[in-house]
């Protein structure tokens, strides 16, 4: 059994009926179903690849396999528990095994209003109360758990600790256990430290303190990646470095593009799927963001980067992105997958 985030459409188009009809969906553009439903999967990266996402950047390999995949999780799930976010409720849902179905060359109501292939897996009714009958309210949330019972893109599975959290919120079990971790305790901390800044600012000021806050990390990216291919075009310093050519106008049009990158990964770390730290959070200096070029001999271009965790960008270094995430699900399961 997964727990499994998610949100249903862009703006939560779907959401409604999937409420109404005891659902959870997704969707493909008409033509990527084509090729999902052929099973033709490198037919569909290519494709996806040539796509931009909802953020305006074109999607990487990554993503495109990503987007594979949420068709397949959605039409193939039974008995994984479900948890979606509705302004300050918590709704969450059993799947069935019943069969799912489509709904063919429906139009977007939103964004590019694409024509697309909506498919709906039945699950039990939507409720918005645990076990025990106790409201599920976002607000009483722990600041940890809000960081992944929610997601900004289709649908995110969680790991084996969030999902025991999430099972325990439903169940009425304390979370005790949980809330006294160093990690919890820390971002509870902080949480609370930022609200009595942002108490004192009012306006467009606590407007400017967002922004700030929300784009600090992804500038000092912009500029490390600046200064690296400055300094690195084949100079000799005690080697001899790669060409490392920064493809992007000025600072501010890569640092958007990191932004949407961010928004994109919903910071997630790119290699080891781990949530990312910011500096000004005091969090882990190993799990903060660090820029990464996908092909290391590549420039720094569209396509061509990623946002992952320091340590896995010191780990990988000029190494292979396919090798290095192979080796780390070989850690994370302990096997060799042939």
């Amino acid at each position: 059994m997964r727990v499994i985030a998610a949100v249903f459409g862009e703006e939560n188009f779907l959401w409604p009926y999937c409420k109404e009809n005891a659902t959870v969906a997704t969707l493909n553009r008409v033509e990527a179903q084509r090729l999902w439903e052929a099973r033709d999967k490198e037919g569909y990266i290519q494709d996806g690849m040539k796509q931009k996402t909802v953020r305006g950047v074109l999607a990487t390999r990554q993503v495109a396999s990503t987007w594979y995949g949420l068709m397949t999780t959605v039409s193939d799930t039974s008995g994984d528990v479900w948890i979606h976010k509705e302004d300050d409720r918590i709704w969450w849902t059993t799947s069935k095994a019943d069969p799912a179905y489509y709904i063919r060359d429906v139009v977007e109501p939103v964004g590019a209003k694409r024509r697309v292939v909506v498919c709906h897996k039945p699950c039990d009714p939507w409720k918005n109360v645990g076990l025990k009958g106790q409201p599920l309210l976002w607000h009483t949330l722990h600041p940890k758990a809000k960081d992944f019972l929610t997601t900004q893109s289709t649908l995110r599975p969680l790991g084996a600790e969030n999902a025991a959290y999430a099972l325990a919120l439903i169940a009425g079990d304390p979370l005790d256990w949980w809330h006294s971790q160093t990690e919890w305790k820390q971002k509870f901390d902080a949480a609370r430290t930022k609200q009595a800044e942002v108490t004192y600012v009012v306006g467009q000021a606590k407007a400017a303190y967002k922004m700030a806050y929300e784009v600090m990390p992804e500038k000092r990216m912009a500029d490390t990646a600046f200064k690296t291919g400055q300094f690195s075009n084949g100079q000799k310093v005690d080697r001899t470095m790669k060409n490392k050519d920064v493809l992007f106008p000025d600072r501010t049009t890569l640092s958007n593009y990191i932004t949407a990158l961010l928004e994109m990964q919903e910071n997630y770390c790119a290699l080891t799927g781990l949530r990312m730290d910011y500096a000004e959070d005091g969090g882990d200096p190993e799990l903060y963001c660090s820029l990464d070029r996908i092909d290391s001999d590549g420039h720094y271009a569209e396509g061509n980067l990623q946002v992952v965790c320091r340590f896995a960008n010191r780990w990988k270094g000029a190494g292979d992105d396919v090798s290095f995430k192979r080796l780390i699900d070989v850690i994370r399961n302990d096997s060799v997958v042939e």
